[in-house]
């Protein structure tokens, strides 16, 4: 006997007893491990979904757990109450932030076809009827069920369930090696080509050959026999041709089985919510275009001068005000006037920093030398709560950025200050990649001093190099202390830290809020309030470049929109289709659930694109992430930011990548827009 305590599809939290029989592995090639149980409070018999502390240790078994999970989910989304709901497993909850992380299924419906030898004529055409409607559902929704076999197909005399949703692809995605011949596709089987859903139609038909015949069919062609029986030769001829392009769709095969069946299944789909947050934020696009924008401001000055990120005041370059630390972490003057050698002097110079006087009143200040070196440089700062996780995703965010994660996009980094920056490494970026909780950013005391977190050189394509300097700021300093305000003033570009604990009322979030003492706040962040009062306005929009980052959407990573786009490979090129696109998701997501207060950047900042991501990949437990921090689209909101200042060259420039371009699809009505992940709906 033991206590399960999970989250159920409805988001709710549940707690019984449960006693369960041996486990097995559901596949010798997969970590996942499979028993029977009976939960207690409700006599309900079920099926448990598991890995072991030493399977789940890696991320790669994690993920496919995930993907069950993501799939069984979605389907009980669109197809719980309908007739259609026992073609797949019943999902009863999950709990996948644990050591031993598991999913709970209702028990199974008939047994594996596999124990099948042979099927009657009638039996084989109301079971391929019902497993092309499985395919023909799937489909419907952009998924693609991989690894369908005789295992995977269950068979109770009257219906199918279709099992082994670990499998599941999104259509349209790079194929990988999955699943065994002769059941997987000869495209699938060699990595070649995009998903499509007629990998499925392969699949199924090599079932149905093995289920009418008693063996296995050709790996890469079609049977000889085929036309010797007469299911299968009336409807799945097409079906083994070697090359998915050429076999028919789900939907048409279940018409010759059941004709109008494939409209009838399409029907049943819930309509989508989100059409009126689409138009709004359409509509919201559509009023920032009319704005003219601000002047950009120049990338530095003529006489060496560059703004102090601290006091505020200009500061420039002066040779007999530099310092470098000593072995003792203490500051010590630094007098270059003797070093002859220029290579000998560059290095030097870059481990220096120089003490800024220019308010004698501020308190004791030092800037790294390159920062005044290279122009005027970019400020970023990272703004929300202090519960919102800014640390974490600033931490993964340079992180990504020193791993080479901006290359793709034409731009290479270096440290600003080489001691720092090994700092940084050794104290944030190392722990937190081993599993280790990060502490909270330090208050910024009574003086209000902000404090770098870090800055780097990324130069661009052209091979101009600019500083690019990050500060975090915990949420109630920053509320609470009006001095700390006044850097703001100098801030080249924002991102807006949302905490989904505090804004989405969403069932699945009571966990979260109930450990971390939070609560829904429908008023918005107090900090995005205080930040957008104090940033000077000249027109309708403030014209700072921002992004807004649904941060922690591992929390989320089963709710729609959240779920497609964690699902979504890192880029390596930026389409301002897909940002907009997920701008637009995003969007819907907050203002359909969470009200306008939380959009309050987006409605007053011109040039603001909304962002998903998650620092860790999943929920800590006793100070540790299980797993280890496993970042995901950490990049993509600063990717915006530089694009927005020029430093990545996009398509149609950084004006029309901020707020869309085409004026010709403003005339056209926002419910004729195309609507899927990387689709504009301008």
């Amino acid at each position: 006997m033991t206590t399960l305590t999970f989250t159920t599809p409805s988001g709710r939290r549940r707690t019984t007893p449960a006693r369960f029989g041996p486990e097995s592995r559901r596949d010798p090639l997969l970590p996942q491990r499979i028993r029977n149980g009976l939960l207690d409070d409700e006599g309900q018999q079920c099926v448990q979904v598991r890995l072991a502390a030493a399977d789940a240790a890696n991320p790669a078994a994690r993920a496919l757990l995930d993907t069950e999970t993501r799939t069984a989910l979605h389907l009980h989304r669109v197809l719980d109450d309908t007739a259609y709901a026992p073609l797949f497993p019943q999902i009863i909850g999950y709990e996948l932030d644990a050591a031993e992380p598991y999913l709970l299924y209702a028990a199974p419906r008939g047994t594996a076809a596999a124990r099948t030898h042979v099927m009657g004529a009638f039996d084989q055409r109301v079971f391929a009827r019902d497993l092309m409607l499985a395919l023909c559902l799937l489909d419907g929704q952009g998924l693609v069920l991989r690894g369908i076999s005789p295992a995977t197909v269950l068979w109770d005399g009257t219906s199918v369930q279709l099992w082994g949703l670990e499998g599941v692809a999104r259509a349209g995605q790079p194929r990988t090696r999955w699943g065994r011949a002769p059941f997987c596709p000869p495209e699938q089987r060699r990595a070649e080509g995009l998903v499509d859903s007629r990998d499925m139609v392969w699949s199924a038909a090599q079932v149905l050959y093995q289920l009418v015949t008693g063996r296995p069919g050709p790996a890469e062609r079609a049977p000889a026999d085929l036309a010797e029986h007469r299911v299968l030769a009336e409807t799945l001829r097409g079906a083994f041709a070697p090359l998915a392009a050429d076999r028919p769709t789900p939907a048409r095969l279940l018409d010759l089985l059941a004709p109008g069946a494939a409209r009838r299944s399409a029907l049943t789909v819930p309509a989508d919510a989100t059409h009126t947050h689409r138009e709004a934020f359409a509509q919201a696009l559509h009023l920032k275009r009319q704005a003219p924008p601000e002047p950009s401001p120049a990338a530095g000055r003529s006489n060496g001068e560059v703004l102090c990120p601290y006091c505020l005041e200009t500061i420039q370059l002066d040779l007999t005000a530099l310092f470098v630390t000593d072995s003792k972490m203490q500051y010590q003057p630094l007098d270059v006037s003797g070093i002859r050698n220029p290579l000998r002097r560059e290095d030097i110079m870059r481990s220096a920093v120089q003490k800024c006087t220019a308010d004698p009143e501020f308190p004791e200040h030092f800037i790294p030398v390159p920062y005044l070196t290279h122009g005027r440089p970019l400020t970023v700062v990272m703004v929300g709560q202090s519960s919102t996780g800014k640390s974490h995703l600033l931490t993964q965010m340079i992180a990504e950025i020193t791993d080479g994660g901006l290359e793709p996009f034409g731009l290479k980094w270096q440290s600003v200050n080489p001691e720092q920056h090994a700092r940084f490494v050794r104290e944030r970026v190392q722990p937190l990649r081993n599993g280790k909780v990060l502490d909270h950013t330090g208050a910024l005391g009574l003086d209000g001093f902000a404090r770098f977190v870090e800055s780097l050189l990324i130069t661009d394509a052209k091979g101009q190099v600019r500083p690019v300097a990050f500060f975090d700021l915990g949420g109630e300093d920053l509320v609470r202390t009006d001095a700390a305000l006044r850097f703001l003033l100098g801030v080249d570009a924002m991102l807006f830290v949302v905490d989904p604990a505090l804004a989405l009322p969403l069932p699945q979030l009571d966990h979260a809020r109930e450990r971390w003492g939070l609560a829904v706040n429908r008023d918005g962040d107090l900090a995005f309030g205080t930040v957008l009062d104090r940033l000077p306005k000249n027109g309708p929009y403030l014209d700072v470049a921002a992004a807004m980052v649904l941060a922690k959407a591992d929390l989320l990573r089963f709710q729609p929109p959240v779920d497609r786009w964690l699902d979504q490979p890192s880029p390596t090129s930026l389409d301002p289709a897909l940002v907009r696109a997920e701008s637009r998701d995003v969007y819907g997501l907050l203002r359909r659930h969470s009200g306008q207060a939380w959009l309050r950047p987006f409605d007053a900042i011109r040039r603001c694109t909304l962002h998903i991501a998650s620092a860790t990949g999943g929920q800590e437990d006793q100070g540790r992430y299980p797993a280890g921090a496993r970042p995901r689209r950490v990049l993509e909101p600063l990717l915006s930011l530089l694009a927005m200042h020029g430093l990545i060259d996009v398509p149609g420039g950084a004006e029309a990548f901020a707020v869309g371009t085409a004026p010709a699809k403003e005339a056209v009505p926002p419910r004729q827009a195309r609507r899927s992940v990387g689709e504009e709906a301008m």
